[in-house]
């Protein structure tokens, strides 16, 4: 019977594997599919978008920060994976009053081997989630074999007002895995999660780039135009999802960060 501490403390004891499934993370849904778990998810949300079609199939239960809770529990799930992050509070609290809910909190690769591994255990998936650990550190040690000496770098998440990815994220971690360092480092160890940026800072900063990312914010090419007008760094949008879908979606954004990693590397010759 296995016994699981999830990634806020909090201890499971599962008599058998869970048979119901309900999913409040984007990112970990695909990983519960990779780990061969699509016919036990019953729930996910709509930003559930990998594997493509997979919403099509399964019930969706609002948005991760808007869950529909009497949805949830009208499923019958004996089992919801939910994340610190991502999800309210208030609702998870709430659906732990009668159902098993696993919280993880994933700030790096170390962090995601956790999760994986914990899964592995709680479903007696083990054999699956070994093989995916070994991936990712496989992808981890040949993105680290590129790079030289790193580049400064900021990554937009949002505009009006201007966020940026902090020090203690996923999205910080796998820009020093392909070559960049986050210039808020500048700013300490007590830094927001997300701060708030004004261009004035950015200058301040002085990064070598400045990273715009797809999403949460769509970025596109005309505010790379209006920000470059104002800062000496050099400009790019970058596909969000390669930098902050902590789950498989590392492996399945894999050549993206290789390609990425290698251009950062070709900047220094």
């Amino acid at each position: 019977m296995p016994r699981v501490k999830d990634q806020l403390g909090n201890v499971y004891q599962f008599s058998s594997p869970p048979r119901r499934i309900v999913s409040l993370v984007p990112s970990l849904t695909e990983l519960l599919v990779d780990l061969g778990l699509e016919e036990k998810l019953v729930g996910l949300t709509k930003f559930c978008v990998h594997p493509n079609g997979l919403r099509d199939r399964k019930t969706v239960i609002g948005g991760t920060k808007n869950v529909r809770t009497e949805e949830v529990r009208k499923l019958q799930p004996d089992f919801i994976l939910a994340s610190k992050e991502e999800n309210t509070r208030r609702c998870v609290e709430e659906l732990r009053k009668d159902i098993p809910v696993y919280v993880s909190d994933i700030s790096n690769l170390d962090d995601l081997k956790v999760a994986v591994t914990d899964l592995g255990k709680i479903f007696q998936v083990g054999a699956a989630a070994e093989k995916r650990i070994i991936e990712i550190d496989e992808l981890s040690n040949s993105l680290k074999a590129k790079v030289g000496k790193k580049q400064s770098c900021l990554y937009l998440i949002w505009k009006d007002p201007y966020m940026a990815a902090g020090t203690d994220t996923f999205i910080s971690e796998m820009l020093e895995l392909t070559g960049c360092e986050n210039a808020l480092k500048q700013l300490g160890e007590e830094g927001e999660r997300y701060p708030r940026l004004t261009v004035e800072l950015m200058n301040k900063l002085a990064p070598d780039h400045i990273f715009l990312s797809s999403e949460p914010f769509p970025f596109k090419e005309k505010h790379a135009k209006d920000l470059s007008a104002k800062t000496a760094a050099k400009l790019r949008i970058v596909d969000g999802e390669a930098f902050s879908w902590y789950g498989t979606g590392v492996l399945r954004q894999g050549e993206y960060l290789q390609a990425f990693a290698q251009d950062v590397s070709s900047m220094h010759r």
